[in-house]
């Protein structure tokens, strides 16, 4: 009879682990899938941005400073996404955002530019991945948190020790990007 019992109490202790390892595996791949979300936009906005520059080049008195360093930051962006350096990509998207919008801000000292139907689409289209890498940036951060939560959690972390879970970090930026934009500096 004990030996039934004890062999009952393993079985319940066994099913418990090897659920907790699952949870584990699900919640470590929750964070890879929020990331490939994040890297198919970044993606599909590091093409989008040559077009831009292009389009602004056509207008030769274009501030020619400020779309190298658009081309730079689309660069670091790139560089630290391929890594996935969550401190150097939230740095080089704080770089990328304040270029984008001193190009889309000198814009409006260029009528025909402004005017261009390329330039509004390209316009339109960033913007529009801009608003979804924010999604998704939300969305990341918060499978990151349940991640690390999660491996830190009596039993879980035994578990997590035993197996390699490790805490994942989190997508954060800048100073300058949390704060307010300064139109004034923008059109100077």
């Amino acid at each position: 009879m004990s030996m039934i019992i004890f062999v009952g109490i393993i079985a319940i202790v066994l099913f418990y682990g090897i659920t907790l390892y699952n949870h584990l595996v699900n919640v470590k791949n929750a964070v890879a899938k929020a990331w490939a979300n994040i890297a198919v936009l970044l993606k599909q906005r590091h093409d989008e941005l040559p077009k831009l520059v292009e389009v602004c080049k056509q207008y030769k008195q274009f501030e020619q400073s400020t779309l190298q360093k658009v081309i730079e930051a689309r660069s670091q962006v790139q560089s630290a996404g391929d890594s996935q350096d969550m401190d150097a990509l939230g740095q080089a998207e704080g770089m990328l955002r304040a270029g984008l919008g001193r190009i889309f801000a000198l814009a409006e000292a260029y009528p025909e530019l402004k005017a261009n139907e390329s330039f509004m689409q390209l316009q339109n289209r960033i913007s529009t991945l801009e608003n979804g890498i924010a999604d998704r940036r939300e969305f990341y951060n918060d499978a990151v948190n349940i991640n690390n939560v999660q491996i830190e959690i009596f039993p879980a972390n035994i578990l997590a020790k035993m197996f390699g879970f490790d805490e994942k970090p989190l997508l954060e930026f800048s100073a300058e990007e949390k704060m307010d934009v300064n139109l004034q500096q923008l059109f100077n």
